[in-house]
Order: C-alpha cells, then sequence, then structure tokens
C-alpha cells in the first residue's frame, strides 16, 4: 500500500487513482491528521505499507518524524518545483528519495523498491525455475517472455514472492491488494483472483506453483518443491514398461 501524504485533496486523489490504476492499494491523509493516522493502523497492517509519498505539509520534519516513529517503510519527498535548497531540506529531514512533478507512478513504484532493498537487500526479482517476478509493477515473465496478467492478480503473484517461503493468509493478500483501510471489497474475492491465476500458471508452466492448505494459507513453491504434472508422469512410466517389456524379449530370444 502507497501512503500519500499533502494538504491538497486534489494531488491526494490524483496520485490515489493512478496507483489504483496499476493495481496498487493507496491511502491518503493530510499532514494535519498524520498523527491519528498512524494511531489508527496497527503494527501488522503498518507492514503493508511499500511507501510514503510526502508532498505539500505544514510541517515536513514534524510529519516525517511521526513516521518514523512507527516504521521504517521508504519516505519520498514529492516537490512541485525543485532547487537545491528544498532538495537539500528534504533529506536532511530524513527523506529516502526526492523527486519533482510531474513523475509517473511507476517510477515511484521504482525508487521504493529500490529503497527497500537497500535496507533489506530485497531482491529486484524472484526466479521461480522459468518464472520471473518483478517488484515495481512490470508484468511477470516466463521463459524470458512477458506474461500479462490483470492488476490483482499480478500483485498477489508479487506478494506471495515477496514473502519467500512464508505462507500467506487471504487476509494478509487482501489488506497487499486491495490496502487495509479498503472497506467496499469482501474478502473472498481473492479466491477467486488466486484460482484464475493459479488455473494461468498452471497452463503456461504445465506445474503447480502455488499451494495452498486449508486454515495455512497460500505460498509460491520453489522450483524444488514443484511436482511434475501427473500427464508426464504417466508418460514416463509408460516409456520405462517398455523398455523393461523390450529388455524381457530381447533376453528371452538371446
Amino acid at each position: 500500500m502507497i501512503v500519500i501524504v499533502d494538504s491538497r485533496e486534489l494531488v491526494r486523489d490524483g496520485f490515489k487513482a493512478m496507483f489504483l490504476r496499476l493495481g496498487y492499494p493507496a491511502t491518503s491523509t493530510c499532514d494535519g491528521a498524520m498523527e491519528d493516522f498512524l494511531e489508527a493502523i496497527s503494527d501488522a497492517d503498518l507492514k503493508h505499507v511499500q511507501a510514503f509519498l510526502i508532498g505539500e505539509c505544514a510541517d515536513h520534519a514534524e510529519t516525517v518524524s511521526q513516521i518514523r516513529a512507527r516504521t521504517k517503510a521508504p519516505l519520498i519527498a514529492v516537490l512541485d518545483q525543485s532547487s537545491l535548497t528544498d532538495i537539500l531540506f528534504h533529506f536532511e529531514n530524513g527523506a529516502d528519495d526526492v523527486i519533482k512533478k510531474p513523475v509517473h507512478v511507476t517510477e515511484i513504484l521504482a525508487r521504493a523498491a529500490a529503497i527497500r532493498r537497500r535496507s533489506v537487500a530485497e531482491a529486484p526479482k524472484q526466479e521461480l525455475g522459468r518464472l520471473r517476478i518483478f517488484n515495481d509493477g512490470r508484468d511477470p515473465e516466463i521463459d524470458g517472455v512477458s506474461f500479462p496478467l490483470p492488476r490483482r492478480e499480478r500483485r498477489i503473484l508479487e506478494y506471495l514472492a515477496s514473502i519467500g517461503d512464508r505462507r500467506a493468509s487471504r487476509t494478509q493478500i487482501y489488506n497487499s491488494v486491495y490496502g487495509v483501510l479498503e472497506q467496499d471489497v469482501d474478502e473472498c474475492v481473492v479466491e477467486s483472483h488466486i484460482s484464475k491465476l493459479r488455473k494461468k500458471l498452471r497452463a503456461a508452466l504445465g506445474e503447480e506453483v502455488i499451494d495452498s492448505k486449508r486454515f495455512l494459507g497460500y505460498r509460491l513453491m520453489k522450483p524444488s518443491d514443484v511436482k511434475q504434472p501427473e500427464r508426464s508422469i504417466q508418460k514416463k512410466a509408460k516409456s520405462i514398461a517398455h523398455v523393461s517389456l523390450a529388455q524381457d524379449l530381447a533376453a528371452k530370444v538371446s
């Protein structure tokens, strides 16, 4: 989830709409309500925040201080007009990066991902056999070829890749895809998205890569965990049987 902090409602709504079009949940608040926002959100939900975008604020230093007291999520200052003085001011007051509008939200996501990689050694992409998954809004790739997915399914795949071998519950996936403050979408929709995603990946890869366990949740399987498709196993079994029969016949003839 992306959190936009700006005193101007029009700016907040504009950024939210752009992130949502890419499938990234976003919420917003003005700097005067930041303290209430941080008190209302739990530590578990705060972990889903990918970055804070800080625009026009009455007190930038205080806003950054309030955020830093709760989380180490990337802080990106967004400037309408930049000067060396403005840039240095934001870096000195705790910003991880400073960007100037106009800026595409894809660039913001890429910058946030780069900050996370520097701080927690997050990989720019995850390799899962023939499947390559990115963390910056790009579609995944299979055998080096782009594999387009609807934005919700892509976000689910990115989230599962980001947590490694751990399992994610339906609620955790929902919070990652729709945002912790979303109230209008039923949580059950996650299962429909996952079902469609699994079907597409299975058809393209010929193997199951999303493992699900009732009450435990979902996870992406490592290549070593991926079982061969049943048809492939049956073909190999038949091939082995034919070879054994041929060897038996040859032995009898000799």
